[in-house]
């Protein structure tokens, strides 16, 4: 049994729609795709921890543990 999923399921296209995404963006920018994909990873960082920082004060061992597990959820 192939436990692979089918690369036409929503579990397969949605990898190859992010590096289309990030490759026509870093075309349409001229800047290398790694810079590209880097600088939205930070800028999601970013935005998780002023929203999660309502009312709290700015813990950077707790942005890192979230940025650790949206990174692992993006690599399932």
């Amino acid at each position: 049994m192939n436990t692979r999923s089918s690369p036409l399921s929503p579990a397969g296209i949605l990898p190859w729609m992010l590096n289309l995404a990030t490759r026509i963006l870093a075309r349409s920018l001229n800047m290398p795709e790694p810079l590209v994909h880097h600088t939205g990873v930070f800028v999601f960082a970013h935005v998780q921890a002023v929203e999660s920082s309502v009312g709290k004060t700015l813990c950077p061992k707790r942005l890192l543990r979230q940025l650790r597990n949206w990174r692992r959820s993006l690599a399932r």
